[in-house]
């Protein structure tokens, strides 16, 4: 063999000992970070992989480390697999059915098509995303997203951490049945959750002083003279959902304010329309409004307007998490600000190092909400 044709593939660890100076063996001890390596010699190797342009193959290096060097970001919701459709000579399925259990767009589950959809138009997940991303690409490690809505699909997680497929989860739940952070935590698997758990589960996250959020929004409507104020609440069965629903009423209490109208609403921008109907129905007085989150709030706001209701002169609005939908809505929404990508970049953090002290005992942290005025209030 020719050094020519030695040299025209990639560059390998013979190549990198060849330049050094030194053995194979002590290439491979320096590219996987063993540390009893003379510092000489580490520097050498490392001049060495610089000036032949060498990549550490990365599967056959996490055979040697067993790290994955990747991470499973998994959305995760609490619908269970769709119950299994006979074969009968019956009607045709009408346009807007899923006759074929879902097999065509979703795949197996005929419910992950839809349950996409709902995560990609939602604006928190986007930021969720880049919170985890921007933490952890310049450390070499890569997000694998998955997603987690039925009980065959949290078995495929499971599976997939066991096997050693992704060091860890960060996972995001969308619903307070969700099992998978307990099926996650029985197996013994690393792992991080956004927001508080709505069943105790031995398992580190993050989250926010939902409350404190609330408390800001109520004594900000208060504070601008507004009296017949209602509130758009989030899932009553969400744990954030919950708190900014208490928070809310309790501080509106403390102000002599002891019956608030509420409306339940599904974080969602339609949900927010519904509940801001019903609202006005009811209480077609109002001059204040706080939605649990921005979705919400860009819906009542285009009720208010249809209804003939100027914001904020008729009736201030204020919504919660400070996302781009605040920012597009007309007139601006005031908002209580969750910094998402902070929170998210934090639920990394927190899984590298129990990675890397797997002896720590699970943690919480939780960041405090801010109020950003708008013109809506």
């Amino acid at each position: 063999m020719t050094e020519d044709s030695r040299t025209a593939g990639a560059p390998t660890l013979e190549d990198v000992a060849r330049a050094a100076g030194v053995s194979r063996a002590t290439v491979s001890r320096v590219i996987n970070g063993v540390r009893n390596v003379d510092p000489v010699i580490q520097a050498a190797v490392r001049d060495a992989v610089a000036v032949t342009g060498y990549t550490p193959n990365r599967a056959a290096r996490s055979l040697v480390t067993r790290k994955a060097d990747s991470v499973a970001l998994v959305v995760s919701g609490a619908g269970d697999d769709p119950p299994p459709v006979a074969a009968t000579a019956g009607p045709e399925p009408q346009d807007g059915d899923r006759g074929d259990g879902g097999a065509e767009e979703g795949g197996f589950d005929g419910g992950v098509g839809s349950f996409m959809t709902e995560v990609f138009a939602d604006p928190f997940f986007g930021r969720v995303v880049t919170g985890v991303v921007n933490f952890l690409r310049p450390r070499g490690i890569h997000p694998v997203l998955m997603f987690a809505e039925t009980s065959r699909a949290r078995d495929e997680v499971v599976s997939y951490l066991r096997q050693g497929s992704a060091d860890g989860a960060l996972v995001v739940s969308t619903h307070a049945g969700d099992p998978l952070p307990a099926l996650i935590t029985d197996a013994g698997l690393p792992a991080v959750l956004y927001a508080r758990p709505a069943r105790p589960v031995r398992i580190s996250y993050v989250d926010l002083a939902h409350q404190d959020g609330a408390r800001l929004a109520a004594e900000h409507l208060l504070a601008r003279g507004c009296r017949r104020i209602a509130t758009i609440a989030g899932p009553y069965d969400v744990p954030a959902g919950q708190d900014r629903l208490a928070g809310f009423r309790d501080t509106m209490a403390r102000h002599g304010h002891p019956y608030v109208p509420v409306a339940e609403g599904e974080f969602t921008e339609e949900s927010g329309a519904l509940a801001m109907a019903r609202l006005l129905d009811e209480h077609p007085d109002l001059d204040g409004v706080f939605a649990a989150n921005d979705l919400m709030a860009v819906g009542a706001c285009q009720v208010l307007r249809e209804r003939g209701r100027a914001v904020p002169d008729d009736v201030a609005v204020i919504g919660f998490d400070d996302s781009r939908a605040a920012a597009a809505c007309r007139p601006p929404l005031t908002t209580v600000r969750q910094p998402v990508e902070e929170m998210a970049a934090e639920m990394a953090r927190l899984l590298l190092d129990r990675l890397a002290r797997p002896e720590r005992p699970v943690t919480s942290v939780i960041f405090e909400p801010t109020l950003v005025r708008r013109a809506s209030a």
